[in-house]
């Protein structure tokens, strides 16, 4: 009896120590992803962000007050709208991400010039902004199936001077 409990306590830890291995694998992965997709929109290279989002990709931008569906709806839509809109784009991390499996959380702070038009047609106003909020990315596979961006849209526009 005593064999076979000790043989048992040997599996039960093997197991535990092989799946912390695996969610920490992951949550390395997860992140390594989300790291090189603000590679790409500090690159302001756009194809390469929206080549990181999954085909059929879920994005919600607290501004546009919708998800957006699909990789290509969110390239038009937000990537490509932001980076034509303020090609010195930066979107930088600010303290420690949160990582959880395939989930990632953290807080940024976002800034650049407006000088170029917006998707919606809003001409640029030339004026600089920088904002803070946080975004959350589910991660499957090698993508991100969602992304979701929460910022204070209202102190954006300020800094741009729309409103």
């Amino acid at each position: 009896m005593f064999i076979f409990s000790l043989r048992t306590a040997r599996l039960i830890t093997l197991t535990i120590v092989m799946t912390v291995s695996s969610t920490a694998a992951l949550a390395q992965d997860a992140m390594t992803l989300v790291d090189n997709y603000l590679v790409a929109w500090n690159a302001q290279d756009a194809k390469a962000a929206a080549s990181m989002l999954a085909k059929d990709a879920r994005y919600y931008d607290s501004a546009l007050g919708e998800t957006v569906k699909g990789r290509a709806a969110a390239k038009a839509k937000v990537i490509d709208s932001f980076m034509n809109a303020t090609p010195d784009i930066y979107w930088n991390l600010v303290g420690s991400p949160v990582i959880a499996g395939q989930r990632v959380t953290f807080e940024w702070v976002l800034g650049g010039t407006n000088t170029g038009a917006w998707a919606d047609g809003t001409p640029a106003t030339n004026k600089t902004f920088r904002i803070f909020g946080m975004s959350a990315f589910t991660i499957e596979g090698d993508s991100i199936k969602v992304q979701s961006d929460y910022y204070d849209a209202l102190g954006f526009y300020k800094q741009l001077g729309l409103m």
